[in-house]
């Protein structure tokens, strides 16, 4: 069989079923990823997100028995909100991260694949594949810097020449040795404009990413934020955009080619105080189909309050003092609290107070007081 010749056509099928761009690569085992990953294991700074098998991320043959090639694709994501809601004293906003707007593109990518695959299947029956989309074991973006998609930018991010790096990635693996594209030139240069914008530091050095420090991570995860990263928070309520948006090559950069891609701004950019007292069906039903609702509404709903706090939002202490006395969530009750030290309305004082008389759970205790020494910080700046 003439592969070349069924690499175009896979090109061409692919263009006609909305993926933008297509990569081809060899499915060798990928070596300096390994080494880098072993490295990272050490150094902790892994999220726990990510496949623990360092080997399954790095040796498609483990994957595929008889893999030969890997077919990478990038679909364009929108940058920008057609018509997005302003965060106003009186009804301030938050805000999910690009890669979470839209309709949840792991469905959309694996939709691409399937098609892909059915198509490769049509043409070579004999054919194994095995597609993924960022939560397989390989990594999207090794496999997309292989296959000359784009590449890898000091903020670890794939960047494309057409896309800039708002792109979601997804691959196959197959047993059809294709001809494999060539990686892109690293047009990074001298930049380091995303190491000095992270609001964390997690980019520690250009091409490493301490992830348990990335906000991206952080806004994540379903404990109590550790105190150095609160007031790093912002009004993020999934995700963590800065180091794209800080990218010349993002500059300008704004695509909608996919309607099922398009964010609903009230989705997006969500009223803070309404996220508070959203019910599990309320929360799956108006953000269920995005992926930024994955791990639930507990993290959102953490983060809001964080986001309240940074506004120093004082319109929002009632309905933070009813968070703290109803909620049955420790984290929730106690991330309140904190809010409320923060944002330093005359009547926090009493109303921490109540709490900690009823309050029984140790964590929260602990977040009373913190509320009430910011409070009394507050109370010594204002005298000052």
């Amino acid at each position: 069989m003439d592969f070349a010749n069924l690499k175009a056509e896979i090109i061409d099928f692919s263009k006609e079923i909305g993926i933008d761009k297509i990569g081809f690569a060899s499915a060798d085992p990928f070596l300096e990823l390994k080494k880098r990953l072993y490295k990272q294991q050490q150094l902790n700074y892994q999220s726990g997100f990510e496949e623990q098998d360092i080997e399954k991320r790095t040796n498609p043959e483990l994957l595929l028995q008889g893999a030969r090639s890997i077919i990478s694709i990038a679909l364009a994501y929108p940058s920008k909100i057609k018509d997005a809601p302003r965060s106003t004293r009186s009804d301030r906003r938050g805000i999910f991260c690009r890669a979470s707007w839209g309709y949840d593109y792991h469905h959309i990518l694996r939709d691409c694949l399937k098609k892909l695959e059915e198509f490769i299947l049509e043409k070579v029956p004999q054919a194994q594949v095995k597609s993924m989309v960022d939560t397989g074991e390989l990594s999207d973006r090794a496999v997309a810097e292989r296959a000359g998609i784009g590449w890898s930018g000091k903020n670890c991010a794939i960047i494309t020449p057409e896309f800039g790096s708002f792109v979601y990635l997804g691959e196959m693996i197959t047993t059809i040795p294709f001809p494999p594209d060539q990686p892109i030139e690293d047009m990074c240069g001298t930049c380091t404009k995303c190491l000095e914008a992270c609001p964390t530091g997690a980019l520690v050095q250009p091409g490493q990413l301490d992830a348990k420090k990335c906000l991206g991570y952080l806004t994540q995860t379903k404990g109590f934020l550790e105190d150095e990263y609160r007031g790093k928070i912002g009004n993020r309520i999934y995700g963590c955009d800065t180091c794209q948006m800080v990218c010349p090559h993002n500059k300008g950069v704004d695509f909608h080619l996919h309607p099922e891609m398009e964010p609903d701004p009230e989705v997006v950019k969500p009223r803070l105080r309404s996220l508070l007292f959203l019910s599990n069906k309320e929360f799956k039903e108006k953000f269920g189909p995005i992926a930024g609702s994955w791990r639930g509404k507990k993290p959102l709903q953490r983060n809001a309050i964080l986001a309240l706090a940074h506004y120093k939002d004082v319109t929002a202490i009632d309905d933070l003092a009813k968070v703290l006395a109803e909620d049955p969530r420790p984290v929730i009750r106690g991330t309140a609290a904190w809010a409320i030290g923060r944002i330093g309305a005359p009547e926090g004082k009493k109303i921490l107070e109540r709490a900690k008389l009823k309050e029984t759970d140790e964590e929260v205790l602990a977040e009373i007081e913190k509320g009430l020494r910011l409070l009394m910080d507050r109370m010594i700046e204002k005298q000052d």
